[in-house]
């Protein structure tokens, strides 16, 4: 996943923190805005992640700090919900006038609330997807109850949210009472999927059901399972964003990935440096995909190893190979399994004759067969297993051309 800050000014002249994060070959099929939740910033982990997720499903994904939130300018009693609706108009008309109009909005707690309502007021949003949203915008005010009545008498006040402190006002609170999303959200009429966890102790799902059963179809719910509000599992918000890119596609029409450049690319590998430990994204002309390393040498597991896609190559041009071999001798092979095991294994143990004993890599590919195929038969597709490109491919002489490219 790539970054590009942004400089966004909002209605108000407050300088939005936005960055825009960008799939593997840097050319988006389209565009998305990412609203987080109440009094959390762009920063937050689970933003990270579900953006991350649907730039490997050919977004690009705009995150940014509401007014008077994390390094965006203003004061937080500035960012009420109505001033939050009005900081994601902001951004579609960034995106619109520099990039392309986007056409999904993801939200993530009130932000989930404001997505709703800001794409009933766009016409290029063809998409929502909420993230244990609340059903009414006033379900915030719990959160600071407790200084409402002090904020009737001296006008402006200090609260503590979630140990932090923030000053609200008159018109902060009130905002919060003005708008009716159950109706908004039934009249949206936009292809929507809510997403909540059952046990969710900040927004209980009660909100979840209540938007749905208020919604039109299209609509879809996905359960969170065991997820909490902030969802601080990052397994949680990868799940999220991948379940969305997934979703979505139903409703946008995919497009063939640009390369990089035009001289005969067929995949293009991806890993920040700053941001990711060795979470990488790849995509080829038509399908994007994420490899990683497993948590005991210091990655994240998010996908499969580049030993792991290695022997899957393998495995996959073994088995179609098979497959085309028994079809045109017309066999009855019904199934076909290859496991392969790849590891290092010392020349001796190999009872390899070679000058210098050393450590070899060594594929082990194991095949099990379905069908009634006699032992001749078995044999023959053995030998023919070891035929398939792939195979020949890695036992043959290869040469591996390295450029820096600007």
């Amino acid at each position: 996943m790539s970054s590009i800050k942004l400089n966004i000014q909002n209605k108000k002249g407050h300088k939005l923190q936005a960055f825009l994060e960008l799939p593997a070959d840097q050319k988006p099929q389209y565009y998305a805005i990412f609203a987080h939740c109440f009094t959390c910033s762009s920063a937050l982990g689970a933003v990270k992640n579900i953006s991350r997720s649907l730039t490997s499903h050919g977004f690009g994904v705009v995150r940014f700090d509401f007014t008077g939130l994390g390094r965006s300018e203003g004061e937080f009693a500035e960012s009420y919900f109505s001033a939050n609706v009005d900081d994601l108009m902001a951004v579609n008309d960034y995106l619109k006038a520099h990039y392309q109009a986007p056409s999904l909005l993801v939200g993530h707690s009130l932000g989930g609330a404001a997505v709703i309502v800001a794409a009933s007021k766009l016409e290029n949003i063809k998409a929502v997807a909420t993230v244990g949203a609340p059903a009414t915008v006033s379900h915030v005010t719990h959160l600071f109850s407790h200084g409402i009545e002090e904020v009737n008498e001296k006008g402006e006040v200090e609260v503590n949210i979630g140990g932090r402190p923030f000053k609200i006002n008159e018109e902060f609170v009130e905002d919060f009472g003005k708008i009716d999303l159950p109706e908004i959200t039934k009249n949206l009429r936009k292809p929507l999927l809510i997403m909540h966890a059952p046990f969710d102790q900040i927004v209980g799902i009660d909100n979840a059901h209540k938007l749905y059963h208020g919604a039109h179809h299209p609509k879809s719910f996905v359960s969170l399972d065991d997820a909490d509000h902030l969802l601080s599992n990052s397994k949680d918000s990868m799940y999220v964003g991948n379940m969305i890119g997934t979703w979505v596609q139903r409703y946008f029409e995919q497009q063939d990935n640009t390369m990089l450049e035009t001289k005969g690319e067929q995949l293009v590998a991806h890993l920040n440096l700053v941001e990711d430990n060795f979470t990488t994204s790849i995509q080829t002309k038509k399908h994007n995909f994420i490899a990683d390393e497993p948590a005991s040498i210091g990655g994240d597991d998010f996908g499969p190893s580049p030993y792991d896609y290695l022997s899957a190559g393998l495995a996959a041009c073994t088995v179609m190979t098979l497959k085309m071999y028994a079809q045109r001798k017309k066999w009855d092979l019904q199934e076909v399994y290859a496991y392969i095991t790849y590891s290092k294994k010392h020349s001796d143990d190999l009872m390899l004759d070679v000058d210098k004993p050393t450590r070899i890599d060594h594929l082990q590919k194991r095949l099990k067969f379905v069908g009634d195929l006699d032992e001749q038969q078995k044999a023959k597709l053995k030998e023919i297993a070891s035929k398939c490109p792939v195979h020949r491919t890695l036992i043959s002489d290869i040469i591996i051309e390295t450029e820096v490219i600007d």
